[in-house]
């Protein structure tokens, strides 16, 4: 067997932290890899191991490799322990989207820090769940959720046990099936299937249309592709109608070679498992998401490997637009500057002319993210939503303004003398 031996190392200006030699020698699907450390590891990659392995190990020491600089609210900080904030391996600042009394959910909540912080963002009214599958990284934040509640008076935060891309299955409550009934063999084993399951349907780790706004820093993309939908699928079944997903994670500007997504190290250090950024925007809209929008996006890479440049992107989404299409005579006036723009159903808005929308997709455009890009115009009648015809949604209608006003008598009416004299509202 013959292979091609290659080492790449990763090009990194002073501004940036990431500097490792990695040597990896490829054969077909597996891999052999030396890490900076010396540790070699060959066969397919097995992306939870890698991930748990490396973030068991930087829950005990801090791993400079794992920090994107992040700039936080200081006031924030100030209640988190230092031990907490010295294991935080982020590359953004999703809480900082989050509002007073939301119910908030952090994927990959590691040692608590954007838990802790949004505790405090949302009040004593709100209410934040951080879950992880690593037990060091939820040991970790257990430990010192003690001491934040102290020092913010209150204790709104719950860390559960369970995978990102199974948010039903609450691994706690497997473990302690497990520990009453062991794996001997093949049926222990079906038993066990089948017992996940049952929790997964009777008692979810997290339930449905029960989350106002998802967060996540820098774990989605340490979650295998062949998972990917399944995750991203899991954040829009957890939040309610209305409610939004904000999530900061590594995106790159090009396809990561295959080869670089068998090296465990690069996968674990959030290089290898990199969305690409159409991509990243890509899977939100295919879970069923709308008002899609890049919050923030880092301007200098945070790394650079073999030319390709990854950078920190914070995007927020939107669930909400399932539903019947009905007609309550609405409308809406695109107010620019675009000529025209086209959302993620494919519906036309052209500059200062009177759109014609159904009455779901009109709710959709007076609440965020749209309701400053556009006028919104009631009928002069209110259709009453029990007696609303049907609407179709393909074409891009006008609106005339007769339909508007209904039928009322013709009408002329001039302004008065006075309009314009002292004291006019003029």
């Amino acid at each position: 067997m013959t292979g091609e031996m290659a080492c790449r190392r990763i090009r990194i200006d002073r501004r940036f932290r990431l500097v490792r030699l990695f040597c990896f020698q490829y054969w077909g699907d597996s891999f052999v890899t030396t890490t900076g450390n010396g540790r070699q590891v060959s066969g397919k990659l097995n992306v939870d191991t890698a991930v748990r392995e490396r973030y068991s190990g930087a829950a005990q020491a801090a791993e400079a490799q794992l920090c994107c600089p992040v700039d936080y609210d200081r006031e924030y900080l100030e209640a988190i322990p230092a031990e907490v904030l010295e294991r935080d391996y982020g590359c953004g600042d999703p809480s900082k989207y989050v509002k007073p009394g939301e119910t908030v959910l952090d994927l990959g909540s590691g040692g608590g820090k954007i838990c802790f912080i949004a505790a405090q963002a949302v009040g004593e009214a709100g209410r934040v769940i951080g879950v992880d599958y690593n037990r060091e990284m939820l040991a970790l934040a257990r430990a010192h959720q003690p001491t934040v509640a102290q020092r913010i008076g209150y204790d709104n935060v719950e860390f559960r046990e369970g995978k990102i891309q199974d948010l039903r299955l609450n691994l706690a409550l497997l473990d302690e099936h497990l520990s009453r009934h062991p794996v001997g063999n093949r049926d222990d084993w079906l038993h066990v299937e089948e017992h996940a399951e049952h929790l997964r349907q009777s008692v979810p780790l997290v339930e449905d249309d029960s989350v106002d706004v998802v967060v996540s820093n820098c774990v989605l993309n340490l979650v295998a592709q062949a998972d990917r939908r399944r995750l991203f699928e899991e954040i829009f079944r957890v939040l309610k109608r209305g409610g939004r997903a904000v999530i900061s994670d590594i995106v790159c500007d090009e396809d990561v070679p295959e080869r670089l997504q068998h090296d465990p190290h690069l996968w674990s250090g959030c290089i290898s498992g990199a969305f690409r950024e159409d991509s990243f925007l890509h899977a939100f809209e295919d879970a069923g998401f709308y008002g899609i929008e890049i919050l923030d996006r880092q301007v200098e890479p945070w790394a650079v490997v073999e030319g390709i440049e990854f950078r920190s992107m914070t995007v927020c989404a939107f669930k909400g637009k399932e539903g019947p299409c009905l007609d309550r005579k609405q409308a809406v006036v695109y107010n620019g500057p675009w000529k025209k723009v086209v959302d993620d159903d494919g519906h036309a808005l052209l500059r200062g002319r009177r759109m014609a929308v159904c009455d779901k997709t009109y709710r959709i455009y007076t609440a965020a993210p749209y309701r400053d890009h556009v006028t919104a115009i009631d009928p002069a009648t209110d259709v009453p939503l029990d007696q609303a015809a049907d609407f179709s949604c393909k074409n891009s209608p006008i609106r005339s303004a007769q339909e508007t006003k209904g039928e009322r008598d013709p009408l002329t009416i001039l302004p008065g003398g006075d309009c314009c004299g002292p004291g006019a509202c003029c």
